[in-house]
Parts: structure tokens; C-alpha cells; sequence
């Protein structure tokens, strides 16, 4: 008889099943990702690009503007435009696979610049134009497309296409360091705000001293 009880419990109570798997997933969703260096490298290229860019047309503005045969003026303002898109968008790629949202973006940005360097090529091909430093046409051409390649290299890895495949990175919520010490932000805007009154009290600035600002300039 009791064997037959013991029977039918085992019968109607639900199994105890231990799944290991969920706990495993659980711990490498709690586990940070790590950068893989070639995403890393890719958005690094990026953002430099960004910034080589930026600082090119800065120092050749003026030049362009003060030049005898200016371009019209909205062959110039055109150009800026499509420069400051350039900018944005090469910037804007690298920070989107750094931070795993996609790769398409900066796919489409090497894909577009090694376009641009194709037909500027067999522009400066059939019209000889001034190189910087002399450099022949073909090095000049694979110098440029380097930097295309490279981000297409670098963002086609099997890395990369994990990294992006897994999603961006979660935001961890970290607690507003003022909320949290808001005694010692007190305290320390206290001091200052008493140490730039010290100062303005027992360091008053002499009028038509020999460091007078209106001194310096009228004798200059």
C-alpha cells in the first residue's frame, strides 16, 4: 500500500529540474563586455578621420577665401557643407560600432570615400594638377585609400560582426555624485565661494599701478 502512495505522488507532483543553462546566461549578461581591438580600431580611425578632416579645412579656408580666382560663392558654401557631412559622418561611424549600435553606417562611409578616391584619381589622371610634396598620382592614390580600406578590414572582422550582432552595450545607472555627497558639494562650494571673497578683500586690485591694463595699452 505504501508503495502504491508513493506511486502516485511521484505521478502528480511536478519534477524538480535543475536548468543550469539560464543561470549561465544570466552570469555572462551580467559580465561586461570587452572592446574587441578591432572595432576599437576601426572607430579610433574613424574619429581621427574626423578630426584630420576638420583641421584640413580649417587651415585651407582661408587660403581658398583669399585666393585671386575664388570660387563663387556658392560653389563655396556647397563644398562646406558637403565637408562638415563628411566630418559628421565619419565621426558619427566610428562612434556607432564603438558603441555596437551597427556597422552599415561606416560600411557606407569607406565604401563612398573609396568611390571619391577612384574618380579624383582619373580626374588628376587626364588633367595634371600640383600634388602635395611632388608625390606621383598612384602613391598619392594608395596613401587615400588606405584609410577606406582599413576601416573596411577592420569593421568585416569576425570580432567586429560579433560585437554588433550582440547589440549596444546597456547603460549602467550610476548615481548622480552630487545627490549622493551632498553635504561635502555644500561644504566645497562653501569654501570656495569664501576663498574668492578673501581674496577680493585683502587683495583689492590698485588703480594706475604699473600692471593697470589702461597703462599697458596706451603705451603701447
Amino acid at each position: 500500500m505504501a508503495i502504491s502512495v508513493l506511486d502516485v505522488r511521484d505521478t502528480f507532483a511536478a519534477p524538480h529540474v535543475t536548468v543550469p543553462a539560464r543561470a549561465a546566461v544570466a552570469a555572462a549578461e551580467a559580465a561586461p563586455r570587452r572592446l574587441p581591438v578591432t572595432v576599437a580600431a576601426a572607430g579610433l580611425i574613424g574619429v581621427l578621420e574626423a578630426v584630420g578632416l576638420l583641421a584640413v579645412a580649417l587651415t585651407g579656408l582661408d587660403g581658398v577665401l583669399s585666393s585671386p580666382s575664388r570660387p563663387a560663392g556658392w560653389i563655396v558654401a556647397g563644398g562646406l557643407l558637403l565637408l562638415a557631412a563628411w566630418i559628421v559622418l565619419c565621426a558619427g561611424s566610428g562612434a556607432a560600432l564603438i558603441d555596437g549600435a551597427g556597422r552599415t553606417l561606416l560600411l557606407g562611409v569607406a565604401y563612398a570615400e573609396m568611390a571619391l578616391v577612384a574618380m579624383l584619381l582619373v580626374i588628376a589622371t587626364a588633367t595634371p594638377m600640383p600634388t602635395p610634396g611632388d608625390i606621383p598620382v598612384p602613391a598619392l592614390g594608395l596613401i587615400a585609400l588606405a584609410v577606406p580600406v582599413g576601416k573596411l578590414l577592420l569593421a568585416g572582422a569576425p570580432s567586429a560582426q560579433r560585437w554588433v550582432a550582440e547589440g549596444p552595450r546597456t547603460r549602467v545607472r550610476r548615481a548622480d555624485p552630487v545627490q549622493t555627497h551632498r553635504m561635502l558639494a555644500m561644504v566645497t562650494l562653501a569654501v570656495i565661494g569664501l576663498s574668492l571673497t578673501a581674496v577680493a578683500v585683502l587683495a583689492p586690485v590698485q588703480n594706475g599701478g604699473p600692471n593697470d591694463a589702461a597703462s599697458v595699452f596706451s603705451q603701447h
